[in-house]
């Protein structure tokens, strides 16, 4: 069957779940539906089915199969997405009972990834992750691999290639390894440069599609791609921000998460999540008018936990409270906040916020020396706290932004307010 002899209609798919009962089957079906909204294509409806387990054939069982084949032939439905992972046998009997391409959760993610990725690191680290996918269903897929042309979940690498020659895709996985090490090296001795340098990062962290990169955007102008789709923006962006007190952070934005992100995934995006595992402050975005928002922040903390930033300061940050009818009740302080990262609304308590969890007290000073005190001035230009200097007839004046530790020598000559 020619899935592909109209591209310029929009791809329609129906969306397969099973309910075993071990994760929120619903939740996560609501989830798939923007993930393929997502990839470009229309999600005509669901099929949801409750069972102990997966049917080692074909995942459902006959009956629902056989619902699914009648519901395809019926709607003009383009391929079959299953809301789990299936092994390549379960593919083939699934198309062979339907007559209709299928494709499981992560292939799906896969090819979003495929779509978002701009930079070359972000490029190299979905190949390497498809690749690692593909290379155990290499087996058996002759019909499935033999298809090229567009359509979701067939982004990436050439697939025809694959089936023909596994030792070059074993090659291939070791290059791409060896050149994301490359460049995994060169961000951390970027890393280690800003640490000697004392800049301060704060790594913007959450599920996909929280306003991640519309509050960077708010805060720095930054430019970041800001849509309403899941996984919009793929690869990391780092953007001064200055605070209320002087000080300077650097802002970086992260991928997005979901639920049940595959391990595989996750260990292909280290290296980028590996910049929130080794920020000074964290910022937990999520989606305030989700029902789900709760969940999302455990996801999210999960994460987090597992990249070892326990004890890294983390700020909530409530977004889209402008859609909470009470946002009031939503928790706020000192580790977590409530804004709109659309309108700005609620930004000021959020730079608040940064200052309160910045790993150094700061204060800004206005101070009129002596001129027999320009010694001081060499001191407190070592320490980076010196911000601007003039020389008058009264004295030389400096605005300076000092940590604690320099507080007893510039305060004797703190100019009155």
């Amino acid at each position: 069957m020619e899935l592909y002899e109209n591209e310029e209609r929009v791809q329609r798919a129906l969306l397969v779940g099973i309910d075993t009962g071990e994760y929120d089957a619903e939740g996560s079906m609501d989830e798939l539906f923007e993930l393929v909204r997502s990839a470009g294509a229309e999600p005509v409806a669901s099929m949801m089915q409750k069972r102990e387990k997966p049917d080692g054939a074909t995942c459902v069982g006959s009956g629902r199969i056989e619902e699914i084949r009648e519901f395809c032939e019926q709607n003009e439905i383009d391929f079959l997405v299953f809301d789990v992972e299936l092994t390549p046998t379960q593919i083939r009997n699934i198309e062979d009972a339907t007559n209709v391409r299928t494709i499981d959760r992560t292939m799906l993610i896969l090819d979003i990834f495929a779509i978002r990725a701009k930079t070359n690191e972000g490029k190299l680290q979905v190949e390497l992750a498809q690749l690692k996918y593909l290379m155990p269903r290499l087996s058996g897929k002759g019909r499935e691999m033999s298809r090229l042309g567009g359509g979701v979940g067939t982004r990436g690498p050439g697939e025809t290639k694959l089936e023909t020659d596994r030792r070059h895709i074993r090659r291939k996985i070791e290059y791409l390894k060896e050149q994301l090490a490359d460049m995994a090296g060169r961000r951390d001795r970027l890393r280690e440069r800003r640490k000697k340098d004392g800049i301060i990062t704060v790594a913007i962290v959450g599920y996909t599609n929280a306003g991640k990169s519309t509050l960077m955007n708010t805060l720095t102008q930054a430019g970041v791609l800001s849509e309403d789709k899941l996984f919009a923006t793929l690869d990391p962006t780092s953007r001064a921000l200055k605070l209320p007190n002087g000080a300077s952070v650097m802002l970086i934005d992260t991928v997005g998460l979901v639920r049940r992100l595959p391990h595989h995934l996750v260990e292909a995006f280290k290296s980028t999540l590996e910049e929130a595992a080794s920020a000074d402050i964290i910022l937990n975005v999520c989606d305030a008018s989700s029902e789900e928002y709760r969940l999302h922040l455990e996801v999210t903390d999960s994460l987090l936990r597992e990249l070892g930033c326990g004890s890294t300061p983390v700020v909530t940050v409530f977004n889209k409270c402008d859609l909470v009818s009470n946002p009031d009740l939503l928790p706020s302080g000192k580790s977590s906040v409530r804004i709109c990262a659309k309108n700005g609304a609620g930004t000021d308590e959020l730079l608040r916020a940064i200052e309160n969890n910045l790993p150094v007290r700061l204060r800004k000073f206005s101070l009129l020396l002596p001129f027999d005190k320009a010694n001081l001035l060499a001191v407190l230009r070592k320490a980076g706290a010196l911000q601007s200097e003039e020389y008058t007839a009264e004295g030389i004046r400096a605005e300076v932004l000092a940590e604690e530790s320099l507080w007893h020598l510039v305060e004797p000559y703190q100019m009155p307010v």
